[in-house]
């Protein structure tokens, strides 16, 4: 033999198209290209022979680019409807956007007013200019959820202005209006002064660090109770306190509750009452110390006797109320039945008038001269300087709180009493329904029950009416007559036959006698149209009924909504009182909720705080597989942070499963799996042991995936390649795949264990990294499906499962951990000032000892095995007492010790391992036998 001759070239070095480097912002658009071709969508959306697993995507709104937020949503609903695909179910997922309501009537408003052409334009011209701007946003976010590689019928979306889905919200409205759930009613409502409508409990968000004026303000009495304490006093007055003065013209009536104890607090000539248990407070908090308690009455005492107006001349009723409480101020509270729920309510008993001197605008009205035309929040000054005027300011000073803002304004709310469309949840035991069917929801997190069954509980009727132009318009009809307003389920119905061809802008371009049955036909100029459109949540709230249906061959309800946790207060309850009353049951049988992105410090994202990571910037830079594990990697349950270095370790963790996926494929690349697998029982124990970690990941991170537990997975698949295959495995055979000759039956076993492994982990991985996976499986040898999203999820065969070699190798892998502790010695360290003895662990021999005879059968067992499971070219083992025994071989019950020193021998110059003897083939002098009988078998001479 030639003795120049490279043996480094005659191994069976690892090839693969797989490359090392995903370039993913590249290859990630020519998986999209595949599946378009395979027709991937259309496939899963086909198998009608398996059963049904629905997914209801909940609409996000068409008015920008996608966001961090929409993507966390879009990512955890894909891997579900992914990984159902696999586990055997048809997912016909249909994508949906959310159309109408005040962003993108205010986007063409904004803009319309810029070009100084908004007081020309009629509602239906405005209508059709919405509509164009929420067609641009649905075809850019539609483009932007496939690059993120969401899979979905994104040909057939649900789109909440098309005709078809409006005549589904207006059935629904109609099915509600028969059952007598609707009705209109002069009720307090929240309202948004800016856009001037009003608004959904859900629409409402609260700020925290509102400041408001805290004002304390007689109310002098009229008549006094019959008490000697109070007879011959000149002035005695109910003190209430607020912290909205604004609301102080609109009073009728002072409110105590009926239980508590009220006193007579004397100071400075002047008796002021309060309730007993916040005496101690208001005095603290008023500066008025030094006064007495000269008598304690009954609340009830006070009822229905009258105290001065403080603003306007004429008497307040007081009034007995459960709604007042001991938490702060008075305990006399100011009542304004145009201003308050609670106030609209007692005065409904006390007989009250409901007064609401503010206009739509949030402006006073003539009905308060003295402020006409001027703001709210900018009288509370002026009222409070007029309160001090007349003599009626107890005290005043600055309180920050929480209060509610307008979700679209982004500005401070009022309540106001205004007529509206509402629905009744609480006409024939609807509420008690919602309540029923809650119990029978899984809620996850479990906390979600508590949230949503409180929130049911406790909600008022849903105000349906909106004052805006862009969206489904309420068809009701007023009577000039009578001066009702109908809403008459015959002309519902007779809208919906124009509605389906033309749209709801059928409503504002045909005149009324289109719409009117023959029983209005005598006397058609009796009625007008009225022109409220209904709540975005109530066409959120159709979604079911107008996706889940026969038509679309989707089943109802659905098995899952899945959104963020505000949704409780949103979607989930728009959704659940819709179908209440349409169907008598909830539409979704389990809910799944996830917390909201915060950057590393927990902050939200902001643009003023500069901490805003865009989804379509990650995918440009590093693909949108990067993203997705980044995803996976968080618990969803709670609020996720992300942050450029987050997705650095993410990163890292991507290369190193790729890098996994690469050495296996390359490794396989000459393995046909029809004609070289091994079976198991023929396998070497460390092929076998492989198997069985395979078959406990497969078990795993399929309970994982089926509690929804995808940060698991992540944990798992991450392990698995770091540790048992990385760090052990794959190491371990190196030296059978790149030095056995390729028909060896040692390195046939080990690749049939790599061609498991990377069927296996391809497809636990799919759900998550799917461009990844795909690309790898279509590396794969002899697949049959031409995607991974096509085959099922793995389960692993019985014959994988060896629980006595798993026990067998604990003790094998504490054993190797020594070893490698005892190999580390040789080499050099800085730190302990050691010189070098070895570099790699090849140039090591390894001795165990030990006298203890069931130790000596384990190691006699593994003769064979230590060399590849230590990496090392030698291992002897001597019947000698151990010179010391590491606790942790103790523990695993394994009495040697272990002696690691430079090995002897010559260096075969093709597998690299020492022998003490080498060149025993003549033609080969340089090699070992087994390299030797490898080259003569590949006939390299």
């Amino acid at each position: 033999a030639d003795p120049t001759t490279d043996y480094s070239k005659t191994v069976n070095l690892p090839k693969t198209d797989f490359p090392q480097r995903g370039n993913l912002p590249v290859r990630e658009p020519e998986r999209l290209e595949h599946w378009r071709e395979i027709n991937l969508d259309d496939t899963l959306k086909n198998r009608t022979d398996r059963p049904d697993y629905v997914l209801h995507d909940g609409p996000p709104y068409a008015n920008g680019d996608i966001h961090i937020g929409h993507a966390l949503n879009k990512v955890l609903k894909d891997f579900i409807v992914r990984y159902k695909a696999m586990a055997g179910f048809r997912t016909h997922y249909v994508p949906g956007w959310d159309c109408h309501g005040l962003p993108i009537e205010q986007k063409v408003v904004d803009e319309l007013r810029k070009k100084k052409e908004y007081a020309d334009k009629t509602p239906l011209e405005i209508r059709k200019l919405c509509a164009d701007y929420a067609r641009k946003w649905v075809d850019v976010q539609r483009e932007q959820f496939i690059r993120l590689g969401i899979g979905g019928d994104w040909q057939n979306p649900y789109i909440t202005m098309d005709p078809k889905f409006e005549v589904a919200v207006l059935d629904g409205l109609r099915v509600l209006v028969e059952k007598g759930l609707v009705y209109k009613g002069l009720k307090v409502v929240y309202w948004d002064p800016v856009f001037e409508t009003a608004l959904a409990e859900a629409e409402i968000e609260y700020n925290d660090a509102h400041v408001s004026p805290s004002i304390y303000v007689r109310f002098p009495l009229r008549f006094t109770p019959e008490r000697e304490t109070l007879r011959q006093k000149k002035k005695v007055s109910i003190v209430i306190w607020t912290t909205t003065p604004w609301t102080l013209p609109a009073n009728l009536g002072v409110s105590l509750h009926p239980d508590f104890e009220y006193v007579a607090y004397e100071v400075n000539d002047e008796v002021l009452i309060v309730a007993k248990g916040l005496l101690e407070s208001f005095v603290a908090d008023t500066g008025l110390e030094g006064g007495k308690v000269v008598d304690t009455f009954a609340a009830t005492e006070f009822d229905r006797m009258a105290c001065a107006h403080p603003l306007l001349d004429k008497d307040s009723l007081i009034m007995m109320g459960s709604h007042v409480t001991l938490e702060q101020g008075t305990g006399c509270v100011h009542t304004a039945p145009g201003h308050g729920v609670d106030d609209f309510q007692i005065g409904q008993v006390y007989g009250l008038p409901v007064f609401n001197p503010v206009d739509e605008r949030g402006c006073f009205t003539s009905a308060y001269p003295d402020m006409e035309g001027v703001k709210v929040f900018d009288a509370n000054p002026r009222i409070v300087e007029l309160l001090k005027e007349k003599g009626l300011l107890v005290g005043h000073k600055s309180f920050t709180h929480s209060y509610p803002y307008s979700w679209r304004s982004r500005k401070p709310i009022i309540m106001r009493a205004t007529e509206q469309w509402f629905m009744n949840v609480d006409q024939d035991g609807l509420r008690d329904l919602a309540l029923a069917q809650c119990d029978k929801v899984e809620w996850t997190p479990k906390w979600g029950y508590d949230r949503i069954y409180n929130m049911l509980k406790g909600r008022p009727d849903w105000c349906l009416s909106r004052q805006r132009a862009w969206g489904v318009p309420i068809p009701s009809i007023y009577d000039k007559e009578s001066e009702i307003s109908i809403l008459d389920p015959e002309v519902l119905e007779k809208v919906n036959s124009y509605v389906a061809t033309e749209g709801t802008d059928c409503w504002f371009s045909r005149p009324l006698t289109d719409f009117l049955p023959e029983k209005y036909a005598a006397n058609p100029d009796r009625y007008e149209k009225e022109f409220n459109c209904l709540d975005v949540w109530f066409d959120s709230g159709c979604t079911h009924l107008a996706v889940l249906n026969e038509e679309s061959d989707l089943s109802w309800p659905a098995d899952l909504y899945l959104e963020g946790s505000d949704q409780h207060r949103g979607w989930f309850q728009s959704s659940m009182w819709v179908s209440l009353g349409v169907k008598g049951k909830a539409p979704y049988k389990q809910v799944l909720t996830h917390g909201f992105v915060l950057d590393e410090f927990k902050r939200k994202m902001s643009k003023s705080l500069g901490n805003v990571i865009s989804p379509l910037d990650i995918m440009e830079k590093n693909g949108a597989d990067l993203l997705r594990m980044w995803v996976a990697s968080e618990d969803y349950r709670n609020d996720v942070s992300i942050s450029e270095t987050a997705l650095g370790n993410i990163l890292a963790t991507y290369r190193r499963i790729r890098n996994t996926l690469r050495f296996i494929l390359g490794n396989i690349d000459d393995f046909d799996p029809a004609t070289d697998r091994i079976a198991v029982g023929e396998m070497s124990e460390d092929d076998r042991w492989c198997l069985h970690q395979l078959a406990g990941l497969t078990e795993k991170a399929t309970q994982a995936y089926d509690r929804f537990e995808f940060h698991r997975v992540y944990q798992l698949v991450s392990g698995f390649c770091f540790t048992e295959l990385g760090s052990l495995y794959l190491d371990i055979i190196k030296d059978r795949l790149y030095c056995s000759a390729p028909e060896d039956k040692v390195r046939r076993a080990s690749q049939t264990v790599l061609y498991e492994l990377v069927s296996v982990l391809s497809r636990i991985s799919a759900p998550i990294i799917p461009f990844t996976s795909d690309e790898a499986w279509t590396e794969i040898p002899g697949v049959a499906e031409p995607s991974v999203h096509l085959a099922d999820f793995p389960k692993a065969p019985a014959e994988w499962v060896d629980e006595e070699l798993n026990t067998r190798w604990e003790r094998l892998l504490a054993l190797r951990s020594e070893v490698n502790l005892q190999i580390e010695k040789l080499r050099p360290s800085e730190k302990d000032n050691r010189p070098k003895i070895i570099g790699n662990s090849l140039e090591a021999k390894v001795t165990l000892q030990t006298v203890d005879v069931e130790t000596m059968a384990f190691l006699e067992s593994g003769k064979g095995l230590f060399e590849d499971l230590f990496i090392v070219s030698e291992v002897l083992i001597e019947e000698t007492q151990p010179r010391e025994i590491p606790e942790r071989l103790v523990a695993s019950g394994l009495h040697l010790s272990v002696k690691a020193e430079k090995t002897g021998g010559t260096r075969c110059p093709r597998c690299r391992k020492y022998y003490q003897q080498i060149g025993t083939d003549p033609s080969h002098p340089q090699l070992c036998g087994r390299c030797a009988d490898a080259v003569q078998r590949m006939n390299i001479p």
